[in-house]
Protein backbone atom coordinates (compact mmCIF):
# COMPACT_ATOMS: atom_id res chain seq x y z
CA UNK A 1 0.00 0.00 0.00
CA UNK A 2 1.15 3.47 -0.88
CA UNK A 3 1.99 6.25 1.84
CA UNK A 4 -0.61 8.29 0.48
CA UNK A 5 -3.21 5.66 0.39
CA UNK A 6 -2.07 4.40 4.13
CA UNK A 7 -3.00 8.28 5.10
CA UNK A 8 -6.21 8.16 3.25
CA UNK A 9 -7.23 5.16 5.00
CA UNK A 10 -6.18 6.49 8.22
CA UNK A 11 -8.44 9.41 7.34
CA UNK A 12 -11.43 7.43 6.52
CA UNK A 13 -11.15 5.20 10.01
CA UNK A 14 -10.77 8.26 11.72
CA UNK A 15 -7.38 7.38 13.04
CA UNK A 16 -6.93 10.40 16.20
CA UNK A 17 -3.70 12.32 15.58
CA UNK A 18 -2.82 10.80 12.47
CA UNK A 19 -1.33 13.09 9.81
CA UNK A 20 -4.04 14.88 7.57
CA UNK A 21 -4.18 13.88 3.86
CA UNK A 22 -3.40 16.68 1.82
CA UNK A 23 -5.26 17.58 -1.46
CA UNK A 24 -7.71 20.41 -2.69
CA UNK A 25 -11.31 20.72 -3.55
CA UNK A 26 -11.23 22.42 -6.93
CA UNK A 27 -9.59 26.21 -8.52
CA UNK A 28 -11.25 29.05 -10.36
CA UNK A 29 -8.16 31.16 -9.55
CA UNK A 30 -5.54 29.91 -11.78
CA UNK A 31 -5.80 32.27 -14.98
CA UNK A 32 -5.52 34.88 -12.71
CA UNK A 33 -2.45 33.04 -11.21
CA UNK A 34 -0.66 33.21 -14.80
CA UNK A 35 -1.42 36.35 -15.73
CA UNK A 36 -0.84 38.33 -12.37
CA UNK A 37 1.34 36.09 -10.06
CA UNK A 38 3.39 34.82 -13.31
CA UNK A 39 2.61 31.40 -12.60
CA UNK A 40 3.72 29.13 -15.07
CA UNK A 41 1.64 27.23 -17.44
CA UNK A 42 3.45 24.08 -16.51
CA UNK A 43 3.70 24.10 -12.64
CA UNK A 44 3.60 21.22 -10.94
CA UNK A 45 0.57 21.83 -8.05
CA UNK A 46 1.43 18.61 -5.78
CA UNK A 47 5.27 19.62 -5.75
CA UNK A 48 4.17 23.38 -5.46
CA UNK A 49 1.43 23.30 -2.73
CA UNK A 50 2.87 19.71 -1.23
CA UNK A 51 -0.16 17.57 -2.11
CA UNK A 52 -0.47 13.90 -1.30
CA UNK A 53 -0.25 11.58 -4.06
CA UNK A 54 -3.23 10.54 -5.28
CA UNK A 55 -4.76 7.70 -3.13
CA UNK A 56 -8.52 7.06 -5.08
CA UNK A 57 -9.31 5.97 -7.98
CA UNK A 58 -12.88 7.52 -9.44
CA UNK A 59 -15.50 4.91 -11.39
CA UNK A 60 -17.30 7.31 -13.66
CA UNK A 61 -20.15 6.49 -16.26
CA UNK A 62 -22.94 7.97 -13.76
CA UNK A 63 -22.92 11.79 -14.12
CA UNK A 64 -21.84 13.99 -11.78
CA UNK A 65 -24.31 17.74 -11.40
CA UNK A 66 -25.97 16.25 -15.04
CA UNK A 67 -27.50 13.02 -15.59
CA UNK A 68 -25.14 10.05 -17.22
CA UNK A 69 -27.08 11.09 -21.07
CA UNK A 70 -25.90 8.45 -23.59
CA UNK A 71 -26.00 9.79 -26.01
CA UNK A 72 -25.85 13.45 -24.50
CA UNK A 73 -28.48 15.97 -26.29
CA UNK A 74 -26.67 18.45 -29.19
CA UNK A 75 -24.88 21.35 -27.91
CA UNK A 76 -26.19 24.11 -30.47
CA UNK A 77 -26.69 27.66 -29.95
CA UNK A 78 -30.75 28.50 -29.60
CA UNK A 79 -30.47 32.42 -29.58
CA UNK A 80 -28.00 35.26 -30.35
CA UNK A 81 -28.83 38.00 -27.43
CA UNK A 82 -25.41 40.55 -28.81
CA UNK A 83 -23.02 39.99 -25.90
CA UNK A 84 -25.06 36.69 -24.59
CA UNK A 85 -26.22 33.93 -25.83
CA UNK A 86 -28.79 31.26 -25.33
CA UNK A 87 -27.43 27.57 -25.88
CA UNK A 88 -28.48 24.18 -25.31
CA UNK A 89 -26.24 22.62 -23.21
CA UNK A 90 -25.56 18.77 -23.79
CA UNK A 91 -28.03 17.79 -20.32
CA UNK A 92 -30.69 19.15 -22.72
CA UNK A 93 -30.81 22.42 -21.11
CA UNK A 94 -31.51 26.17 -22.29
CA UNK A 95 -28.69 28.28 -20.70
CA UNK A 96 -28.41 31.52 -21.19
CA UNK A 97 -24.31 32.73 -21.14
CA UNK A 98 -21.78 35.00 -22.09
CA UNK A 99 -21.16 34.59 -26.54
CA UNK A 100 -18.39 32.04 -26.99
CA UNK A 101 -17.76 31.39 -23.19
CA UNK A 102 -19.66 29.02 -21.64
CA UNK A 103 -17.69 27.57 -18.43
CA UNK A 104 -15.77 29.28 -15.23
CA UNK A 105 -18.96 31.49 -13.98
CA UNK A 106 -22.43 30.37 -12.62
CA UNK A 107 -24.79 30.45 -16.25
CA UNK A 108 -28.58 31.55 -15.89
CA UNK A 109 -30.59 28.10 -16.88
CA UNK A 110 -33.52 29.06 -18.67
CA UNK A 111 -35.59 25.99 -19.22
CA UNK A 112 -35.03 22.23 -18.21
CA UNK A 113 -36.03 19.08 -20.05
CA UNK A 114 -38.33 17.76 -18.31
CA UNK A 115 -41.78 18.93 -18.07
CA UNK A 116 -44.34 16.30 -18.44
CA UNK A 117 -44.54 13.10 -18.90
CA UNK A 118 -44.34 13.75 -22.90
CA UNK A 119 -41.22 15.37 -23.01
CA UNK A 120 -39.87 12.82 -20.38
CA UNK A 121 -40.26 9.70 -22.45
CA UNK A 122 -39.95 11.11 -25.48
CA UNK A 123 -36.87 13.15 -25.11
CA UNK A 124 -35.00 12.40 -21.97
CA UNK A 125 -35.51 8.71 -20.58
CA UNK A 126 -34.03 6.60 -23.10
CA UNK A 127 -30.89 8.29 -22.96
CA UNK A 128 -30.55 6.45 -19.82
CA UNK A 129 -31.21 3.31 -21.40
CA UNK A 130 -28.69 0.78 -19.05
CA UNK A 131 -28.44 -1.78 -22.08
CA UNK A 132 -26.63 0.84 -24.08
CA UNK A 133 -23.84 -0.73 -25.64
CA UNK A 134 -21.58 2.12 -25.49
CA UNK A 135 -21.36 2.47 -21.64
CA UNK A 136 -19.81 -1.02 -21.81
CA UNK A 137 -17.22 -0.07 -23.63
CA UNK A 138 -15.71 2.81 -21.50
CA UNK A 139 -15.72 0.56 -18.79
CA UNK A 140 -14.13 -2.05 -20.26
CA UNK A 141 -11.33 0.72 -21.02
CA UNK A 142 -11.40 2.05 -17.17
CA UNK A 143 -11.44 -1.81 -15.40
CA UNK A 144 -7.98 -2.17 -15.97
CA UNK A 145 -6.89 1.31 -13.87
CA UNK A 146 -9.42 0.42 -10.91
CA UNK A 147 -7.63 -3.22 -10.60
CA UNK A 148 -3.75 -1.44 -10.68
CA UNK A 149 -5.27 1.15 -7.96
CA UNK A 150 -6.76 -1.33 -6.01
CA UNK A 151 -3.13 -3.55 -5.77
CA UNK A 152 -1.70 -0.45 -4.47
CA UNK A 153 -4.33 0.09 -1.55
CA UNK A 154 -6.28 3.50 -3.17
CA UNK A 155 -9.99 3.64 -2.36
CA UNK A 156 -11.98 2.77 -4.94
CA UNK A 157 -14.51 5.47 -5.47
CA UNK A 158 -17.82 4.93 -7.43
CA UNK A 159 -19.13 8.71 -7.95
CA UNK A 160 -22.95 9.18 -8.92
CA UNK A 161 -25.25 11.92 -9.46
CA UNK A 162 -27.44 12.47 -6.38
CA UNK A 163 -31.12 11.79 -7.00
CA UNK A 164 -32.10 15.62 -5.77
CA UNK A 165 -29.11 16.88 -8.28
CA UNK A 166 -30.76 14.71 -10.88
CA UNK A 167 -34.05 15.70 -10.30
CA UNK A 168 -32.72 19.74 -10.74
CA UNK A 169 -30.67 18.75 -13.88
CA UNK A 170 -33.49 17.47 -15.34
CA UNK A 171 -36.79 19.54 -14.32
CA UNK A 172 -35.30 23.25 -12.21
CA UNK A 173 -35.28 23.73 -8.98
CA UNK A 174 -38.36 25.42 -8.85
CA UNK A 175 -40.65 23.43 -11.15
CA UNK A 176 -39.41 20.39 -9.59
CA UNK A 177 -41.21 21.59 -6.30
CA UNK A 178 -44.65 21.87 -8.31
CA UNK A 179 -43.93 18.36 -9.46
CA UNK A 180 -43.00 16.52 -6.06
CA UNK A 181 -46.95 17.66 -5.42
CA UNK A 182 -48.40 17.79 -8.94
CA UNK A 183 -46.73 14.69 -10.68
CA UNK A 184 -45.40 12.25 -8.06
CA UNK A 185 -45.97 9.48 -10.00
CA UNK A 186 -43.38 11.36 -13.24
CA UNK A 187 -40.90 11.91 -10.10
CA UNK A 188 -41.06 8.38 -9.32
CA UNK A 189 -40.85 7.25 -12.85
CA UNK A 190 -37.64 9.77 -13.35
CA UNK A 191 -35.71 8.15 -9.90
CA UNK A 192 -36.09 4.40 -10.71
CA UNK A 193 -34.80 5.43 -14.26
CA UNK A 194 -31.85 6.78 -12.37
CA UNK A 195 -31.77 3.65 -9.97
CA UNK A 196 -31.91 1.35 -13.10
CA UNK A 197 -28.68 2.75 -14.78
CA UNK A 198 -26.76 3.41 -11.45
CA UNK A 199 -27.37 0.21 -10.04
CA UNK A 200 -26.49 -1.44 -13.46
CA UNK A 201 -23.11 0.05 -13.91
CA UNK A 202 -22.12 -0.80 -10.64
CA UNK A 203 -22.97 -3.90 -10.97
CA UNK A 204 -20.97 -4.51 -13.69
CA UNK A 205 -17.37 -2.14 -11.78
CA UNK A 206 -18.03 -4.86 -9.20
CA UNK A 207 -17.06 -7.81 -10.67
CA UNK A 208 -13.69 -6.75 -10.94
CA UNK A 209 -12.94 -4.47 -7.63
CA UNK A 210 -14.30 -3.98 -4.97
CA UNK A 211 -16.05 -0.93 -4.18
CA UNK A 212 -14.26 1.45 -1.09
CA UNK A 213 -16.61 4.38 -0.94
CA UNK A 214 -19.76 5.58 -2.96
CA UNK A 215 -20.25 9.28 -3.43
CA UNK A 216 -23.15 11.14 -4.13
CA UNK A 217 -23.04 14.79 -5.70
CA UNK A 218 -26.48 16.15 -4.47
CA UNK A 219 -26.24 19.50 -3.73
CA UNK A 220 -29.44 19.91 -1.50
CA UNK A 221 -28.78 22.50 0.43
CA UNK A 222 -28.37 26.47 0.14
CA UNK A 223 -27.43 28.93 2.62
CA UNK A 224 -30.60 28.20 5.20
CA UNK A 225 -30.82 24.91 4.75
CA UNK A 226 -32.38 22.00 2.66
CA UNK A 227 -33.72 22.74 -0.72
CA UNK A 228 -36.52 20.36 -0.02
CA UNK A 229 -38.27 19.14 3.02
CA UNK A 230 -37.12 16.43 5.10
CA UNK A 231 -40.57 14.71 3.87
CA UNK A 232 -39.76 14.72 0.55
CA UNK A 233 -35.94 13.56 0.67
CA UNK A 234 -37.76 10.45 2.69
CA UNK A 235 -40.19 9.83 -0.06
CA UNK A 236 -38.18 10.47 -3.04
CA UNK A 237 -34.72 9.88 -2.89
CA UNK A 238 -33.92 7.76 0.34
CA UNK A 239 -35.82 4.63 -0.74
CA UNK A 240 -33.52 4.44 -3.74
CA UNK A 241 -30.46 5.35 -1.92
CA UNK A 242 -30.95 2.31 0.72
CA UNK A 243 -31.96 -0.22 -1.64
CA UNK A 244 -28.99 0.84 -4.35
CA UNK A 245 -26.60 0.75 -1.24
CA UNK A 246 -28.04 -2.85 -0.03
CA UNK A 247 -27.35 -4.27 -3.55
CA UNK A 248 -23.81 -2.95 -4.04
CA UNK A 249 -22.74 -4.19 -0.20
CA UNK A 250 -24.28 -7.79 -1.26
CA UNK A 251 -22.55 -7.63 -4.59
CA UNK A 252 -19.40 -7.10 -2.95
CA UNK A 253 -16.37 -9.42 -3.68
CA UNK A 254 -14.82 -8.51 -0.65
CA UNK A 255 -17.27 -9.27 2.13
CA UNK A 256 -15.23 -7.97 5.27
CA UNK A 257 -15.15 -4.30 3.49
CA UNK A 258 -16.39 -1.52 4.81
CA UNK A 259 -18.14 0.88 2.35
CA UNK A 260 -18.20 4.68 3.41
CA UNK A 261 -21.36 6.93 1.71
CA UNK A 262 -20.52 10.14 1.12
CA UNK A 263 -22.61 13.10 0.63
CA UNK A 264 -21.71 16.11 -1.21
CA UNK A 265 -24.02 19.46 -0.56
CA UNK A 266 -22.94 23.10 -0.81
CA UNK A 267 -25.00 25.09 1.68
CA UNK A 268 -26.13 24.77 5.15
CA UNK A 269 -25.83 21.03 5.65
CA UNK A 270 -26.59 20.41 9.69
CA UNK A 271 -30.34 19.89 9.00
CA UNK A 272 -29.62 16.97 6.72
CA UNK A 273 -26.79 15.38 8.50
CA UNK A 274 -29.54 13.55 10.43
CA UNK A 275 -31.40 12.42 7.41
CA UNK A 276 -28.38 10.73 5.40
CA UNK A 277 -27.43 9.43 8.50
CA UNK A 278 -30.56 7.18 7.81
CA UNK A 279 -28.91 5.30 5.02
CA UNK A 280 -25.20 5.19 6.58
CA UNK A 281 -23.74 8.25 5.50
CA UNK A 282 -20.43 8.45 6.80
CA UNK A 283 -18.56 11.05 4.74
CA UNK A 284 -19.41 14.76 4.12
CA UNK A 285 -18.51 17.52 1.99
CA UNK A 286 -17.73 20.43 1.62
CA UNK A 287 -19.35 22.33 4.63
CA UNK A 288 -19.65 25.59 3.24
CA UNK A 289 -18.42 27.95 6.02
CA UNK A 290 -20.17 31.32 4.43
CA UNK A 291 -23.33 29.69 4.62
CA UNK A 292 -22.98 28.51 8.19
CA UNK A 293 -20.85 25.37 8.46
CA UNK A 294 -18.21 24.66 11.27
CA UNK A 295 -16.35 21.84 10.94
CA UNK A 296 -15.45 21.68 14.32
CA UNK A 297 -19.18 21.75 15.49
CA UNK A 298 -19.75 19.05 13.02
CA UNK A 299 -17.10 16.97 14.34
CA UNK A 300 -17.56 17.32 18.47
CA UNK A 301 -21.46 16.49 17.37
CA UNK A 302 -20.48 13.70 14.91
CA UNK A 303 -17.61 12.08 16.29
CA UNK A 304 -17.67 9.20 13.97
CA UNK A 305 -18.41 11.55 10.22
CA UNK A 306 -15.60 11.55 8.09
CA UNK A 307 -15.27 15.42 7.17
CA UNK A 308 -13.89 16.78 3.84
CA UNK A 309 -14.08 20.37 3.27
CA UNK A 310 -14.54 23.20 5.58
CA UNK A 311 -12.25 25.96 5.03
CA UNK A 312 -13.46 29.53 4.45
CA UNK A 313 -12.67 30.16 0.87
CA UNK A 314 -13.11 33.56 1.43
CA UNK A 315 -10.33 34.24 4.40
CA UNK A 316 -7.72 33.53 2.06
CA UNK A 317 -7.98 36.84 0.28
CA UNK A 318 -7.60 38.32 3.61
CA UNK A 319 -3.87 37.61 3.87
CA UNK A 320 -1.61 35.77 6.70
CA UNK A 321 -2.67 37.10 10.15
CA UNK A 322 -6.48 35.90 8.60
CA UNK A 323 -5.20 32.93 7.38
CA UNK A 324 -3.45 31.51 10.84
CA UNK A 325 -6.72 32.68 12.83
CA UNK A 326 -9.22 30.57 10.64
CA UNK A 327 -6.55 27.69 10.64
CA UNK A 328 -5.51 27.42 14.08
CA UNK A 329 -9.16 27.37 15.36
CA UNK A 330 -9.77 24.28 13.01
CA UNK A 331 -6.61 22.15 12.45
CA UNK A 332 -5.28 21.38 15.87
CA UNK A 333 -8.94 19.95 17.38
CA UNK A 334 -9.83 18.08 14.11
CA UNK A 335 -6.14 16.86 13.58
CA UNK A 336 -6.06 15.21 17.64
CA UNK A 337 -9.47 13.59 16.41
CA UNK A 338 -8.76 12.54 13.17
CA UNK A 339 -11.14 12.33 10.39
CA UNK A 340 -10.46 15.40 8.58
CA UNK A 341 -9.25 15.78 5.27
CA UNK A 342 -8.67 20.18 4.83
CA UNK A 343 -9.90 21.77 1.56
CA UNK A 344 -11.33 24.67 0.70
CA UNK A 345 -15.39 24.54 0.89
CA UNK A 346 -15.38 24.93 -2.73
CA UNK A 347 -12.98 25.78 -5.94
CA UNK A 348 -9.95 28.67 -4.73
CA UNK A 349 -11.90 31.69 -6.19
CA UNK A 350 -9.53 34.35 -8.01
CA UNK A 351 -9.54 36.90 -5.30
CA UNK A 352 -6.74 34.81 -3.50
CA UNK A 353 -3.34 35.31 -4.61
CA UNK A 354 -0.79 32.53 -5.35
CA UNK A 355 1.08 34.33 -2.23
CA UNK A 356 -1.66 33.85 0.19
CA UNK A 357 -2.38 30.24 -1.48
CA UNK A 358 0.84 29.20 -0.96
CA UNK A 359 0.98 30.39 2.48
CA UNK A 360 -2.27 28.28 3.41
CA UNK A 361 -0.47 25.63 2.21
CA UNK A 362 2.84 25.67 4.13
CA UNK A 363 0.50 26.69 7.35
CA UNK A 364 -1.70 23.80 6.67
CA UNK A 365 1.14 21.03 5.89
CA UNK A 366 2.88 22.68 9.49
CA UNK A 367 -0.26 22.16 11.46
CA UNK A 368 -1.63 19.24 9.78
CA UNK A 369 1.63 17.09 8.95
Amino acid sequence: MTEAARKLRDTYDIVPGAPLYKKEFGFYCIERWQEVDGLSTDADFKELFDYDDEASFKLGQLGWCEAAFFPAFEEKVLEDRGEYEVVQDYAGRAVLCFKGRRSGFMPEYLDHPVKDWKTWEENVKWRMDPSTPERFEAIKNRVPKAIEAAKEGQMIVQGLIGGYMYLRSLIGPEQLLYMFYDQPDLILDCTKTWFALADRIIEEHQKHVTIDEIFFAEDICYNHGPLISPDMIREFILPFYAQLIHNLKARQIDQGRKLFVQIDTDGFADPVIPIYREIGMNVMSPFEVASGCDVVRTARENPDLVISGGIDKRVLAQGPRAIDEMLERVIPPLRERGGFIPTCDHGVPAEVSLANYQYYRKRIVELGG
